[in-house]
């Protein structure tokens, strides 16, 4: 599969990557085959949290995967943290915690990448500083990056984290767009130009942060799916059209649409259909044209001024 480099690192990742918060809805052989599929596709690159499946998530994984030193040499592992029942904790304690915790049921000594899963507004930038050196100087986590956080958290986090913060994952999809419909409609009086997140696309391109779309077939916050859906007639209609012109399927598509952006972002699945995740490997062979990109973003009802 075609890679990109990881933010300003050196590490190589797979453009698309797997996410393995619904691995527990797999029993043992069906988890091993879908681990499987995604290593003959190239997308080497999983991404996991601490909070999924209470855990069992990461369990399931190192198992489904057969986990030895060899198989981990071949894969990229990303965790998150900070997400706790009825809060958030980026203390330095808990941050340790979680990454010993992830560590001992993905079966590894070390993650390639740590994000900080959503803000914590009690955050003390020195506590996740401390906790960042320990973990990067006990060779725990190599990486780091943020998830769900706007231009000015991570400004806040950069005044002491000394290392790079390589990865934002953000919630994007078609139907999920005001971070581009925002860039699009600037001084418009319409909902559009709305800026919601601080031009965190552009910022994150201009620090060289890799943005890792989640949920890239969603509309609005898990409601559901836009491919074949009832209430998006025109996407499904022009995702379809432009899928027969390649001979693909829709969820390529959806998938190539994110590609296509220069930003170079890495989208994570979350399914666990093994022939969705196919298609959505496929995706990194395709390149819209910028007339089908459009045509794309308009059928989803977002506006151009």
């Amino acid at each position: 599969m075609r890679t990109i480099k990881l933010g300003t690192s050196s590490l190589e990742v797979p453009v698309v990557a797997v996410g393995c918060m619904r691995i527990n809805s797999l029993d043992k052989p069906a988890a091993e085959r879908f681990v499987q599929t995604a290593l003959e596709e190239g997308a080497n690159f999983f991404d996991h949290a601490d909070i999924y499946g209470g855990g069992a998530c990461e369990e399931i994984f190192a198992e489904a995967i057969h986990m030895t030193s060899d198989v981990r040499e071949k894969i990229i592992l990303q965790s998150k943290c900070g997400i706790r029942q009825g809060s958030f904790d980026f203390s330095k304690e808990h941050i340790l915690a979680s990454v010993d915790g992830s560590l001992k049921r993905l079966k590894t000594d070390y993650l390639d990448v740590l994000l900080l899963h959503r803000p914590d507004a009690l955050v003390e930038p020195e506590d996740v500083a401390a906790a960042f050196d320990l973990l990067e100087s006990s060779g725990k986590v190599r990486h780091f990056g943020v998830s769900n956080q706007n231009p000015m958290q991570i400004q806040l986090l950069k005044k002491h984290v000394k290392q790079p913060l390589v990865a934002n994952q953000l919630q994007l999809s078609i139907t999920n767009a005001t971070m581009i419909s925002s860039g699009i409609n600037v001084n418009m009086e319409n909902d559009a130009a709305v800026n919601r997140d601080g031009s965190v696309l552009d910022f994150c391109r201009l620090h060289d942060i890799t943005i890792q779309p989640w949920s890239p077939f969603q509309y609005g916050f898990f409601e559901g799916v836009f491919l074949g859906s009832d209430k998006f007639p025109e996407l499904n209609q022009k995702i379809d059209e432009i899928a027969g012109k390649y001979g693909v399927t829709n969820t390529t598509i959806a998938i190539a649409w994110l590609l296509r952006h220069p930003a170079r972002m890495q989208p994570v699945t979350g399914t666990m259909n093994i022939e969705r995740l196919k298609d959505c490997c496929k995706a990194a062979d395709i390149r819209l044209t910028r007339e089908e990109w459009y045509e794309i973003y308009r059928a989803a009802g977002n506006v151009l001024p």
